[in-house]
């Protein structure tokens, strides 16, 4: 990873979301810089107006403002490989924010290679993990690449200080009065929208119910459940009812189903890759509708050894996503692996959604290894020899008999 020399920076690009801690980044940067800033703000789904984000750019001066809709991609190239594999970290959390920032990352050298700038920047902080993800994805894909992180290098520290500093110098930002700004940190894209501070940072603290964006309470929800088939091609959702429709539709409509429903909140403590505990809510409705039919229809149409496999291994692949190594070649290795293992999880899924919660109902497939001649309780016309099961327990207990005429006691 190439070392920042300030003598040596002409053109800086950076992530700009249009907010206030990336527009006064902007202003800091062309000033301790004295450099040429290129925003690029990227639309993945967080379901507010990114255009704005050109007129604060062009107020402070900057003339190449890139702002694109990656919607698709996002969904397509980096939700749903992650979703072939089931991926959650510490058992509850789906990854939201961590996959969202390779795309980031990747869009970020590429344009800084098309306008041959020295450095890239980001608006992270020292404290979180994005940072990380952000990083280790540009130097992945340019090893030469130059990172300028603000909230490592300057003195602002507090809201009170970026608030004076915006102010100083003439930098607009929307607050609506100040009167309903969300007291919280928050990142949104078609998969989630997280929540961080405010009486979060007490994890004590029930969060407040105003709080949530995208869904209504569980109490709240409609009395009566709601029916959905999505059908599975290769692992992939490509159909909602009968209706075919692209990867970031999918999710644009099970975000709006499931969020009526109240499904997809979250409240958790989790390990930061940097080392410390973070509290953060989350709403995932799209992510928590798609993960259990996932598994519905892999339970039907995917091997014993491989399902098993693929849970062995699914912590390992959310570790590397949530710590930020999607650009890396053991992320890639068990790509490759989970991408095989989709070859035959066709079919069609049925799901029951009811106050806050999703559960499978039905679930069929032309790929099924499901035989009813053998599962079933009723005469199986000698599909399945049960004396065969008497050979199989032998066998298995074995060891265990062996041991026990040793004179081993087992059930200490």
């Amino acid at each position: 990873m190439a070392q920042l020399d300030p003598k040596n920076i002409n053109k800086i690009v950076l992530a700009y979301s249009g907010g206030l801690d990336t527009s006064i980044i902007a202003k800091w940067l062309q000033d301790t810089y004295d450099a040429e800033v290129i925003t690029f703000t990227a639309d993945i789904g967080q379901g507010e107006e990114v255009e704005p984000a050109r007129a604060k750019a062009e107020a402070m001066g900057i003339k190449s403002i890139y702002i694109e809709d990656l919607r698709e991609e996002f969904a397509r190239d980096y939700v749903f490989p992650m979703f072939r594999a089931n991926a959650i970290y510490e058992g509850e959390y789906l990854l939201g924010t961590s996959i969202a920032r390779p795309l980031i990352a990747k869009r970020l050298v590429e344009i800084a290679a098309e306008h041959g700038a020295d450095a890239i920047s980001h608006g992270a902080t020292g404290k979180g993990n994005d940072q990380v993800r952000f990083e280790l994805g540009a130097v992945a894909l340019s090893p030469d690449v130059v990172t300028i992180a603000p909230w490592r290098e300057w003195d602002l520290s507090s809201r009170e200080s970026l608030m004076q500093y915006a102010e100083e110098h003439n930098i607009a930002i929307d607050y609506a009065g100040n009167k309903t700004k969300s007291p919280y940190s928050m990142d949104a894209n078609l998969l989630h929208i997280s929540y961080e501070g405010g009486i979060l940072e007490d994890p004590y603290a029930e969060a407040e119910d105003d709080m949530w964006r995208w869904s209504v309470s569980p109490e709240e929800a409609p009395d009566e459940a709601q029916y959905l088939e999505l059908e599975y091609e290769k692992g992939d959702i490509v159909a909602i009812d009968g209706e075919t429709l692209k990867p970031y539709e999918i999710m644009i409509k099970l975000n709006e189903i499931g969020g009526n429903h109240g499904i997809g909140r979250l409240d958790i403590v989790e390990n930061r890759y940097v080392g410390m505990k973070s509290r953060g809510c989350y709403e995932t409705p799209a992510g928590t509708i798609m993960l259990k039919a996932h598994r519905g229809i892999e339970s039907l149409t995917l091997d014993r050894e491989a399902a098993h496999l693929k849970d062995e291994l699914m912590p390992r692949y959310a570790k590397i996503i949530y710590n930020g190594y999607w650009f890396s070649p053991e992320r890639l290795m068990l790509q490759a692996l989970i991408d095989k293992s989709q070859e035959y999880v066709n079919g069609t899924v049925r799901l029951k959604l009811y106050k806050g919660s999703v559960s499978v109902v039905g679930r069929k497939s032309d790929d099924s290894l499901f035989d009813e001649k053998i599962a079933t309780f009723e005469d199986d016309a000698g599909a399945y020899d049960q004396k065969d099961a008497e050979g199989f327990i032998r066998l298995n207990g074995l060891r265990l008999a062996i041991e026990a005429s040793r004179g081993r006691d087992l059930s200490k």
